[in-house]
Formats: structure tokens, sequence, C-alpha cells
């Protein structure tokens, strides 16, 4: 069966509990901040939580465009690694329920978990273990799957060990060879900083549409704005998108620039915006809808997670995006 995107991320298995002001400084972690934490502190923070957890479901950024994309009636795969523990099992069939092909490999250890703490204040407190996610391998991809694919779509957050840099490497070449496109997320600000020049270099090699917020495609660029930052990218690729908050999004192509409008909602939480956003592109991108178009149905998609709690959708109004 062909699909719209094949998606790369890191799998992280997503616990949303709530807790009270005294367990977070029991913790120890600053309120609103996000943590990096190893084996020994997940293990901590999951004990002290037990009880408190309100949902659970497969997460991580690129998942959730993959489910996204899905959400909208378009065909999606996801590819990571998790364990063969419980979490990892929850994924894979999380995933599935949600419509999404669940390309995983298997690892030895523990899969990647992303902590959600809300305290009574809806403030978020967040704590990533990576576990095995972070040994994706060449092998892990499913070629087959992938060259049946219109779409391949990267994040930014798999460059940061060697092996998985490899695999990207080696899925980025099999789909420039034989005519599948490249999408990138530029993914965080902290990633571009870390890998601005090899970042540089995949996307004038390898990238077909490169997706990012202001300040990611300002860092890259070394320019002042995002008009200038996305003439800068559209040099090295075909599309650039960038988001810009309340003021919406531009699109360019070439020459021909799309100033896209927000999509009017009173915020309540904007985790997920992004991923949201890249959903509703490569939706467009891949159905042959006109950029224009395109941009509206993303600005649409991405303001339904800002105007809810937490960085997934359910559902969605598809009349309403029929009317974009």
């Amino acid at each position: 069966m062909p699909y719209d995107v094949f998606g790369m991320c890191n799998a992280l298995y997503d616990i949303q509990a709530e807790i009270s002001d005294h367990q977070l400084e029991k913790l120890g972690l600053t309120k609103g901040g996000m943590f990096l934490i190893d084996d020994a502190q997940q293990a901590s923070v999951l004990s002290e939580i037990e009880g408190s957890i309100v949902n659970m479901e497969a997460g991580g950024s690129g998942a959730n465009t993959m489910i996204g994309v899905s959400l909208l009636g378009g065909k999606s795969c996801f590819t990571s690694r998790v364990s063969d523990d419980p979490y990892g099992k929850a994924y894979v069939n999380s995933l599935t329920e949600k419509g999404v092909k669940a390309n995983l490999g298997r690892g030895e250890g523990k899969t990647g978990v992303s902590i959600i703490l809300v305290t009574p204040d809806a403030q978020r407190t967040m704590c990533t273990y990576l576990g095995v996610s972070r040994e994706l391998q060449p092998v892990d991809i499913k070629k087959d799957d992938l060259l049946a694919s219109k779409y391949l779509y990267i994040t930014g957050y798999l460059w940061d060990m060697d092996n998985q840099k490899e695999a990207v490497l080696s899925a980025m070449n099999a789909a420039h060879k034989t005519g599948v496109k490249v999408a990138l997320s530029l993914s965080d600000p902290f990633c571009v900083t870390r890998h601005k020049d090899d970042f540089l270099k995949i996307i004038q090699d390898h990238v077909d549409v490169v997706v990012g917020n202001e300040m990611e495609a300002k860092t890259i660029t070394d320019t002042p704005d995002a008009d200038q930052a996305a003439v800068a990218l559209g040099e090295k690729c075909e599309i650039v998108a960038v988001t810009m908050d309340e003021r919406g999004s531009l699109i360019r192509q070439e020459d021909c620039v799309y100033m896209i409008p927000p999509y009017p909602v009173k915020a309540v939480d904007t985790t997920g915006a992004g991923d949201m956003y890249a959903a509703g592109l490569l939706y467009g991108l891949t159905q042959n809808i006109d950029l224009y178009k395109t941009g509206k149905i993303a600005s649409y998609s991405a303001a339904q997670v800002v105007s809810k709690m937490g960085p997934r959708l359910s559902s969605l109004d598809m009349e309403a995006v029929k009317k974009l």
C-alpha cells in the first residue's frame, strides 16, 4: 500500500499526570521547564506520579505529525526504535489505533518516555527519557515502505547520535535516488545551534521542503527576520515554510511567497502546534493542493492543537478542512 508520508523521529511514549506543586518541588524540578533525564531519574519521577496519571499514548514530535497526517485523511507510517517492554508494546498499539503504520525497530533496554507533569495552574513541566530511540539504525528503515511513499519526513532531533545520522542519511539517499521528496523539520533552536553546518549541508544536498519556526529559521540562516530567512533557505531547497506565532506563517516556493493568516482561536497550550502545522503542510503537498490552501490547512490544524491541552488531537472537523 503506498503512503503519503514516511516519518522518522524519536519514539517517546507520553505519560501525562496531574500533580501538586508539593510533588513537583519534591522531585526538584523547575516548573515549566523541559528536562532530559536518565534511567534513575525516570524511575524516581514515575514512582512519585503513580496514581496521578491521566493519559498515556504514543508521542514524540515526528509521531505527532504522522498522527496528524492520518487525522487529515492521509496515509502515514513512522520509524523509530522501541524496546519489547510494556511501553514499547503500548506505543505500537497506540500508533496503530491512530491509523499510523508502526515501522519500529527493536532494541535492548527501555522505550523512550516523555513525562508531562501538569500542576493546578495548568503549567506543564516535561521530563524526557530518550531510551532506545537513540539507538535507531539504518536496518530499522523499511525501504519498501519508504520507496512507496510520496514524502520522507525527518526531524532535527535525529541528529545527536552517529547511528541516528547514519540512519537519516541512508533514508535520504534512498529517497533521493528514487524520486521520493524529503521534508525536514528544524525542530528546535537548540538543535539548529548544535548542528547548523550539518543541517545546511543536508538541506542543500537532500531536502526539498524545510519547515520551522521563525527563531529556527533566523538561527540557521543568520538573518534578522522570517522573510530573509525564507529567501536564504529557498536558495537551497524547493519549498520553505516558516511559522510566526500570532502573525501566521509564510510559505516560499522560488519567487512566490504566500502569507498565511493565523486561524483565530483562544490559545490554551502551544505544545505540538509546530508538529500539527507540519502535518497540514505535508497533507496538502501530498494531495496536490495549491500552496496557499495548503498553508491554510496547516494553520487551521495547528490552531486546533493550540486551543486545547496536550500535543495531539483526537479528531479534526474535516468539513472545516474542506471549506479551506
